[in-house]
């Protein structure tokens, strides 16, 4: 019997260096590392959010397959923010960034750990998330996901 794999959401954001090859460098590291990305949304550009900066963001978000769990895809999302070039994760504090990259939906789960916030508390509170988001998403009733 074929195991289902697990649906999942990423948002991907960059405002240094070359921004859209940033973001496919890391699309191509996802693809390898974690799954089969099977929808894009279109490029969405935005100024900083949660600070002040001269450099505008280019964001983008994918549907991707794994048989990952939550912290599995976790994990290897940080390897391939520092194997693009990311030093530090921002805990709160938003700073310029060659790559960041989100899981906004894991299926239909609620995670809530100390490590991983599933969905992704602020989809709703920031258009470059929301925008391209409902651009390919599937299945509207993860919007209604609360905790």
């Amino acid at each position: 019997m074929e195991k289902k794999l697990n649906q999942l959401y990423l948002g991907l954001g960059s405002n240094l260096g070359n921004k859209i090859e940033n973001i496919e460098q890391a699309l191509i590291l996802i693809q390898s590392e974690i799954g089969i990305i099977s929808k894009r949304s279109t490029y969405y550009y935005s100024q900083a959010q949660g600070f002040v900066s001269s450099n505008d963001f280019v964001n983008i978000v994918v549907k991707a397959a794994t048989d990952f769990s939550p912290l599995d895809v976790l994990n290897t999302i940080e390897r391939v923010e520092k194997k693009l070039g990311r030093t530090s994760k921002s805990n709160g504090i938003y700073k310029d960034r060659l790559i960041d990259i989100d899981i906004l939906y894991f299926n239909n789960e609620i995670i809530r750990t100390d490590f991983l916030i599933v969905p992704h508390p602020f989809i709703f509170d920031r258009e470059f998330v929301r925008v391209p988001l409902l651009e390919i998403l599937d299945d509207l009733t993860l919007l209604e996901l609360k905790d």
